[in-house]
This record gives structure tokens, C-alpha cells and sequence, in this order.
């Protein structure tokens, strides 16, 4: 028997409850949480990137204010931080082996928004020592990752429907890189289209309120958010518009190759004799060359983007600069850093934008494309066929340049982008690495349920029975006409042998003195219980099967699923899935 509560915590406990039973089905106190969650995302975001940039200023001498990728020249002995934080990482990978992170969409997509705070502080802190340390990647995956943790963990502790979950959740990791960037907009459409995988009326206001308030809060606080400098507005004709549907079918292309080069590295890496800790110092090493050759490669390129861009660029030094930062994002993650492509395909594509107009430039009587116009362009394009999110990127250019004329090009070579990846390719980045662990995901969108309702949780299991070498005579006796559908029959073992059909089984043309076993259906055909509810219905409509015994690893019957039932089940959740989604639950 516990002890007596005390008076002062039963009333806590039920303010808490009440607390949470208002926050469950008050609009407006939903909406004074996301700004909540706003606030912490965008407290958090600041802490990670002065961090980084702390770091990166004590690790490689660099002055106030000076980017890493803007570096003129680096000391050779300061690149040693790259081999140094990659043990440092390597550590972290032995202290953490077997376990996998759950990154904002794999959460929001398979476990409904629920992020443990281990993974929060896994990613965040893995991703802060990759950047800090130099490595050729970017924050934007902690930024996501730690607004999308806190406000998943705040959802969990108010025990938030699932629906409610996820788009906290989602809230949280845009207002972290709405923060980051300076820009609301961007922040919620990175909810929208990457984390959720949908954009509907009721997850509208939490989203947006939530990024505007940690956009607001980062700019009250004096951080000064990432800007992209543009010229003025130039006169976009048609002709544009079709030299920069061309570049967004280039950018397409080559954001295939950058995400199948990373795999490519990743894989030979896994099927050589090194251990996973001991890749990532293998990788600073690898770093070395390419900084001394180029600084541009180490971080995320945000210095490296301005100097480019104001810059009076030739195509060869565009081109060198494109293929170091190429092989420093690819030997980065590929050896074992945790970070992101999101700002690496910001950096490349406005090179490539700028490698682009410059060359046609080269060809007598062809249209000119302006300098700055091209590189936003290209910016926004490739940054789309890597991570996703056409909105979400031509927003961010609006944002950055506060041209609408840009925008509009932007939307269609976004869109050509976008269309040209999904058919060839299939994935976003994220998807992509869980693709190559063995998910099936494409979106943020919510599968969880599909994986939820398996074979176990919609069988029967009060399955009628009977010996496969019972004479029909003897069936007949046992399970009268109309007392049972159908009969699942066992071997002399007990396991699984087919089922019996009771009315074929009384059929007037069978012979009393034949075995039941000799009318037996689908002996070979069965299902697991750790099925999917997508696996069942395949399942059946291979077999072409009314009914389907769910039988465990030894053969022994656990239960019997009905095609009707499995159906119906499905439209059920699936109905529920679309109210949630639309907020009418």
C-alpha cells in the first residue's frame, strides 16, 4: 500500500491534468504553446550556432564576426582540429553504438512526433562537434532537431494526441531553422513540406505562429540571421524563364549525383576493414588537402557563398571551387560527420547558377542572364532536388532578396526541380539515408499507423479447429452447417495444414470417408503477425484468398484474418488518419 499523497500535490497533479485536458481541446491554448515552443526553438538555435562559431574561432584562429568558409588561408597545423574532432565524433559513435537516432522525419513520419530527448541530444550534439570542428557540413539538421526534440518532449509530458504531437513537433524544428535563417516563412514551410509531408488548414496558424515568434526573438537578441546578398530587381522576360527551366533540369541532375555520390562514399566506407569509430578521424584526414587547397570546403560555406557572390568569378575558379566542395560534402558524411546538405546546397547551386550564366555568356547572340539573378536561381534549385520543398526554398530566396521578379522564376525552376527528382530519383536526402537503412519512407508524412496495425492486432483468435486426418463424416458431426464459415485444419504436430471450407465440405459430392485434409486451401499460403496492414492486403490479393491463417515462426496458429475485415480496418484508419491530418477529430 502507498503512502498518502500529500494535499499540495494532489492539487498540482490535477492542475496538471486539467492543464492538459484545456491545452487537448482549446485552439487558442494549443496556439500559446507553439508560441511557446517557438521561443525555446529559437533560444536554442542561437545557443548552437554561437556555439559552432565559438568553437570554429578558438579551433583555426579566426577573428570576431569571420566566417571559416571565408578564411583566406588557414595554418596548416589549425586544420589538425579536422582528424581531432573526427575521434572526438568517433567516440561518441562507440559510446552510442547499436543504437539508431530518430531524426524530425523519421519521427513525424513512422512514431508520431515522439522523439526521445537521447536522440535530441545525439544529433544536436554530433552535428555541433561536425560543424565546429570544420567538417563540410551544416547546422541546419541540429537547428531542426533540437526545436522539433524540445517541442516533442513538452507534447509527450501534456500527453498530446498524435495529431497535436506531430505538429508541435514539426512547429518546433521549423521555428529552429526559421530562427536560424532570419526568415518566418521559410521556417514554416520547411514544416509544411519537409517535416509533415502536408500543408492543411489546421496546421497552419501553430506553424507559422511558432516561426514567426523564434524569427522574432533572434532578431530582438541581436543575432544577426543568415543573409544572402542579391542585386536589384532585373527584368525577367520569357526568355529567363526558359534558360532557367534549363538550369533547374541541370541543378536536378546534379543533385542526383551529389546525394548517389555521399551513398556511393558511405558504402565503400562501410565494405572496407575500418571500424565505424574510427572512419570519421579517417575523413579529417581525408579534410586536410582539400582546405589547404580551398578553405570554401570547411563548414557549412555561409562566408564562402557571400564571397562568391559578390566576387567577379571566371569559370575555372567556379569550377574548382564546385568540385572541393563536392568531395568535401561527400567525404564529410560519407566518413562518418552528421550534418546535413541543406546550406551545402545552397553554396553549390548558386556556384553552379553562376558557372551557368557565365557560360552562356561564352555564346555569341544567346540571352544574358544577370550575374545575381542566376546564382538565387540555381541556389534555390538545387537546394530543392537535394532536401525538398519547392515552397520552401522560393520562399527563402523572397526572403533573402525581398524580389518578387526573382521569386516568380525561382517557383518554376523549383518546380521543374522538384518534378525531375521525384520521377528519377524518389528521395530527398533525409529519405534517401533511410532508404539505405532500409525504410521505404518519401515524405514526412504519417505512415506510423499503416506500421502499427499489423496481422497481430486485427486477427481473430478464437479460430475453430480440427485435425487435417479427420474423415468428413466426422467434420461434419463437429461443425454443422452454419455454425462456422470456416475450419483451419492442423498436421499431426499440430501446426498449420490449410483451412477447410464448410460448405465445400459438405458439398453433396463428398465422399464421407475422404480426410478433410484432402479439401484444404491455401496450405502454403499464410501470414505473420508482425505483418503490416499494406503486407496483409498484398497478401490476399496474391492469393486471392477470403481468409488467412496468422501462423508463428514454428507453424502454430495464432489467429485468422478475414479479407473484409482487413479492408475495412484499413479504411477505418485511414479515414481517421485524413480527420487528424484535417483537424477534425
Amino acid at each position: 500500500m502507498g503512502l498518502p499523497r500529500h494535499p499540495a500535490t494532489f492539487h498540482a497533479v490535477r492542475a496538471a491534468n486539467g492543464l492538459r485536458r484545456q491545452i487537448r481541446s482549446n485552439t487558442l491554448l494549443f496556439l500559446l504553446l507553439a508560441i511557446g515552443v517557438g521561443a525555446a526553438a529559437s533560444l536554442a538555435a542561437i545557443a548552437i550556432g554561437q556555439s559552432a562559431r565559438g568553437m570554429q574561432r578558438v579551433l583555426f584562429g579566426l577573428a570576431l564576426g569571420e566566417h571559416l568558409s571565408a578564411a583566406s588561408h588557414i595554418a596548416p597545423l589549425r586544420l589538425l582540429a579536422l582528424p581531432i574532432g573526427g575521434a572526438l565524433l568517433g567516440l561518441t559513435l562507440w559510446l552510442l553504438r547499436r543504437r539508431k537516432t530518430i531524426d524530425v522525419v523519421e519521427a513525424n513520419a513512422l512514431h508520431g512526433g515522439r522523439i526521445p530527448a537521447r536522440d535530441t541530444a545525439t544529433v544536436v550534439g554530433q552535428t555541433l562537434l561536425s560543424n565546429g570542428f570544420g567538417a563540410s557540413v551544416g547546422l541546419e539538421a541540429a537547428y531542426a532537431q533540437a526545436g522539433g526534440g524540445l517541442a516533442s518532449l513538452l507534447g509527450q509530458r501534456l500527453k498530446l494526441r498524435r495529431a497535436d504531437l506531430r505538429t508541435l513537433m514539426a512547429a518546433g524544428a521549423g521555428a529552429g531553422l526559421g530562427a536560424a535563417f532570419g526568415a518566418p516563412l521559410t521556417g514554416a514551410f520547411y514544416a509544411f513540406e519537409i517535416v509533415l509531408g502536408a500543408y492543411t488548414p489546421a496546421i497552419v496558424a501553430p506553424v507559422v505562429l511558432a516561426s514567426l515568434t523564434a524569427a522574432t526573438i533572434a532578431r530582438t537578441l541581436g543575432i544577426h540571421p543568415y543573409v544572402i546578398s542579391a542585386g536589384g530587381a532585373h527584368a525577367i522576360g520569357t526568355a529567363d524563364y526558359l534558360l532557367y527551366a534549363v538550369l533547374g533540369v541541370l541543378c536536378a541532375g546534379f543533385g542526383i549525383a551529389l546525394m548517389r555520390l555521399v551513398s556511393l562514399v558511405e558504402a565503400a566506407v562501410r565494405r572496407s576493414p575500418i571500424t565505424p569509430p574510427w572512419t570519421p578521424l579517417i575523413g579529417g584526414v581525408l579534410m586536410m588537402p582539400l582546405a589547404l587547397l580551398s578553405p570554401q570546403v570547411l563548414s557549412s560555406g555561409h562566408g564562402a557563398l557571400d564571397i562568391n557572390l559578390a566576387a567577379s568569378a571566371t569559370l575555372a575558379s567556379l569550377g574548382v571551387v564546385i568540385l572541393l566542395k563536392l568531395l568535401g560534402s561527400a567525404v564529410s558524411l560519407g566518413f562518418g560527420f552528421r550534418g546535413g546538405l541543406f546550406f551545402a546546397s545552397l553554396f553549390l547551386g548558386a556556384l553552379i547558377g553562376r558557372f551557368y550564366q557565365l557560360t552562356l555568356a561564352e555564346i555569341p547572340g544567346l540571352h544574358h542572364l544577370a550575374p545575381d539573378d542566376a546564382a538565387v536561381v540555381g541556389m534555390a534549385a538545387l537546394a530543392v532536388a537535394v532536401v525538398g520543398g519547392p515552397m520552401t526554398m522560393s520562399l527563402l530566396v523572397l526572403e533573402v532578396t525581398h524580389d518578387f521578379s526573382i521569386t516568380g522564376v525561382t517557383i518554376a525552376a523549383t518546380l521543374i526541380a522538384s518534378t525531375i527528382v521525384r520521377e528519377l530519383f524518389g528521395y530527398s536526402f533525409s529519405t534517401w539515408r533511410l532508404h539505405l537503412r532500409g525504410e521505404t519512407l518519401r515524405s514526412g508524412r504519417d505512415v506510423g499507423w499503416v506500421r502499427a496495425l499489423s496481422a497481430a492486432r486485427m486477427m481473430r483468435r478464437d479460430v475453430a479447429t480440427i485435425a487435417a486426418d479427420t474423415d468428413i463424416a466426422s467434420f461434419r458431426a463437429r461443425f454443422p452447417l452454419g455454425s462456422t464459415k470456416r475450419v483451419v485444419l492442423l498436421d499431426a504436430q499440430g501446426h498449420y495444414a490449410g483451412i477447410a471450407e464448410t460448405a465445400a465440405v459438405w458439398s453433396p459430392s463428398a465422399d464421407q470417408a475422404e480426410r478433410v485434409g484432402s479439401m484444404a486451401k491455401f496450405a502454403d499460403r499464410a501470414l505473420s503477425p508482425d505483418m503490416t496492414i499494406a503486407e496483409v492486403l498484398e497478401a490476399f490479393d496474391a492469393s486471392v484468398a477470403d481468409d488467412l491463417a496468422v501462423l508463428a515462426s514454428d507453424g502454430q496458429v495464432l489467429g485468422l484474418i478475414t479479407e473484409s475485415h482487413a479492408r475495412r480496418r484499413y479504411a477505418e484508419e485511414l479515414e481517421k488518419a485524413q480527420r487528424d491530418l484535417y483537424g477534425e477529430s
